[in-house]
């Protein structure tokens, strides 16, 4: 009986780490870091994303310290994480894959940080059936920055994702054109499980935000 009791005290134990497992050391890492290249990025408002253009957007994507090298390996890419608006406030977020393409850093750069805007609800719908192939299945171009949108072009009032990048200081809209983006299925299936699917997080209204992502969420507040 005692044996039987024991047996049993530890498969409970075993399936509560399971159910716990902390997001692994990469993942995490790129939470830190998307999480600190948009406060970095709003500390300074008049080189930041337009106010009007954060506040419109149904999506903002943060991929961190995107290395040259990846754009030269053939199957490298870059990675890091989805929020969307829900009923107002930013929802759980998923991880995302960017794959390679025909664009290039700035001159010298050994790194990037790029963020996305994604500005309607078609956009949102594309990113998450599959892949999305940028400026061929969505149209993108790069963002205007400062504090206000008013000198935006009519390519850009029209883009369903705005793009820019942040490298050696510098913070500008940049055209991705090329790239794929896609949902992130490995690492999703990590934090949410296999039953969760990128639609039900982003925009189903009903997945919890995880405490892995707490510092993520704190800077999507712009403050």
């Amino acid at each position: 009986m005692k044996s039987a009791i024991c047996v049993l005290a530890v498969a409970l134990v075993a399936g509560s780490t399971a159910s716990a497992a902390p997001l692994k050391s990469s993942a995490a890492e790129r939470v830190t870091e998307a999480a600190m290249t948009l406060r970095e990025i709003h500390a300074v408002p008049d080189k930041d994303i337009p106010q009007e253009l954060w506040e419109k957007a149904a999506c903002v994507i943060v991929i961190p310290s995107l290395k040259k090298a990846a754009f030269i390996i053939g199957g490298e890419y870059g990675k890091g994480l989805m929020s969307c608006r829900e009923k107002g406030a930013w929802s759980a977020p998923i991880f995302m894959e960017l794959g390679k393409g025909s664009w290039g850093l700035q001159a010298g750069a050994e790194s990037v940080d790029l963020v996305m805007l994604v500005m309607n609800e078609g956009g949102v719908n594309k990113l998450l059936n599959n892949k999305v192939s940028l400026g061929a299945d969505a149209s993108v171009a790069g963002g205007p920055v400062g504090r206000t949108a008013h000198a935006s072009t009519d390519a850009q009032l029209k883009a369903e994702i705005l793009s820019y990048s942040r490298a050696q200081g510098l913070f500008a809209g940049i055209d991705v054109s090329g790239g794929v983006l896609k949902p992130d299925t490995d690492d999703n299936e990590e934090l949410y499980g296999k039953s969760v699917s990128p639609h039900d997080v982003v925009m189903g209204g009903t997945v919890k935000v995880p405490a892995e992502v707490k510092a993520f969420m704190d800077a999507l507040k712009r403050q």
